[in-house]
C-alpha cells in the first residue's frame, strides 16, 4: 500500500469522525466565552443523537432524501431546549456549573435510554434508511493530489463543520454580539456597566452551545452509528470538551484539536487496515483516543487560560 493510498484512507475517515467533535467543541466555546462552564456537552450530544434518529425514523417517508438534514434541525432544536436546563440551574439559580453539567449528562443518558425502551420496546432504535453517505465533490475532486485526498469519498457534514468553525470565529471576534459575549466571560461587571445584559448573553451562549452540541450528536448518529443505543455516544462529548480546552477556547483552535481527536478515533477503527498499525492489538487502538484526550488535557490545561469569569456567578450590583 503506497503512502498516497494510506492518506486516501486516513483523511476522509478523520474528517468523518472529527465533524461531530467540531460542532460540539464550538458549542462549548460559545458557552464558556459567555462565562458558563459546560461539561454537559456529552449529554447534549446524547439528546442530539436520540432526537435525530427518532425524527429520521418517524418522518423518512415524508421528507425522503432531505430527512437527514431536517433531522439535524430537530437535533439542534432539542439540544438548545435541553441546554436551557443548564442555563436555568447555573445562571438563574447560581448552581455550581460543574455539578449542573454532570446532572445534564446523567439526565440525558437516562431519559433517552428510557424513551428508546418505551418507544421501540428494546434497548436500541432501528437502523435509519436515509443517512449521510459519502460523496465526491464535482470539479474539486479532479484537482491533482488534493482532490483525491479531500474531495472524494467524504461527507457534506465534514465540510459543514469546518465552515461553521470559521463562521463561529467571525461571530465571536468580528461582531458586536461576539464582543458582548466575550466581555461577559471576561469581566461581567464592566459589561453590565456598559449596558450589556449579562444574564441574557449567558443564556444565549448556553443555548447556542446546546444547539451545536445537538447537531454534533445528530451528525454522529446519522453519519456514523446509523441508530441510537446505549453505546452511540461514548465519550465524544468529553473529547469535544478536551478539544475546546486544547484549542484555548478559540473556535479555530477547537476545530484543529477536534480534527486531531477525530484522527485518533479514526485510527482506532481503520488502524487494522494500515500497514504500520495492523500488528498492534485492537484494544490498544480502541483506547488510543481516550488516552490522547487525557494526555492533551494534562499537558496543556495548565498553559491554556480560560475566560477570567468562566464559572463565576454574576450578581447584578455586587462587587
Amino acid at each position: 500500500m503506497s503512502f498516497m493510498e494510506v492518506l486516501m484512507i486516513i483523511i476522509p475517515s478523520t474528517l468523518l469522525w472529527a465533524a461531530p467533535l467540531v460542532f460540539t467543541a464550538l458549542g462549548g466555546v460559545f458557552s464558556e466565552r459567555s462565562g458558563v462552564v459546560n461539561i454537559g456537552l456529552e449529554g447534549l450530544m446524547w439528546i442530539g443523537a436520540f432526537s435525530s434518529i427518532v425524527f429520521n425514523l418517524t418522518f423518512v417517508h415524508v421528507f425522503g432524501n432531505w430527512t437527514p438534514w431536517i433531522s439535524l434541525l430537530a437535533a439542534m432544536v432539542a439540544g438548545g431546549l435541553f441546554a436551557i436546563l443548564h442555563a436555568v440551574a447555573s445562571i438563574t439559580f447560581r448552581a455550581d456549573h460543574t455539578v449542573s453539567g454532570v446532572a445534564i449528562n446523567l439526565l440525558a443518558s437516562g431519559i433517552t435510554l428510557f424513551l428508546v425502551k418505551y418507544i421501540y420496546g428494546k434497548g436500541e432504535t432501528d437502523i435509519i434508511q436515509k443517512g449521510f453517505s459519502k460523496i465526491d465533490i464535482p470539479v474539486l475532486k479532479d484537482i491533482p493530489v488534493i482532490g483525491k485526498l479531500f474531495f472524494q469519498d467524504t461527507y457534506w457534514t465534514s465540510y459543514l463543520a469546518i465552515v461553521v468553525a470559521f463562521i463561529a470565529w467571525y461571530i465571536i471576534y468580528k461582531t458586536p454580539f461576539g464582543l458582548r459575549l466575550r466581555s461577559c466571560g471576561e469581566h461581567p461587571m464592566a459589561a453590565d456597566t456598559m449596558g450589556i445584559n449579562v444574564t441574557k448573553m449567558r443564556y444565549l451562549g448556553v443555548i447556542i452551545s446546546g444547539m451545536l452540541g445537538g447537531i454534533g450528536g445528530g451528525v454522529y448518529a446519522e453519519a456514523i452509528s446509523s441508530n441510537f443505543s446505549h453505546a452511540t455516544i461514548s465519550g465524544q462529548g468529553f473529547m469535544a470538551l478536551a478539544a475546546m480546552i486544547f484549542g484555548k477556547w478559540h473556535p479555530l483552535g477547537a476545530m484543529g484539536a477536534a480534527i486531531f481527536f477525530g484522527f485518533a478515533q479514526s485510527i482506532s477503527i481503520i488502524g487494522s487496515s494500515l500497514p504500520l498499525l495492523k500488528n498492534i492489538p485492537d484494544v490498544y487502538l480502541l483506547i488510543a483516543p481516550y488516552v490522547l484526550t487525557i494526555l492533551a488535557l494534562t499537558g496543556f490545561i495548565g498553559r491554556a487560560e480560560a475566560p477570567k469569569a468562566d464559572g463565576v456567578h454574576y450578581i447584578k450590583g455586587s462587587r
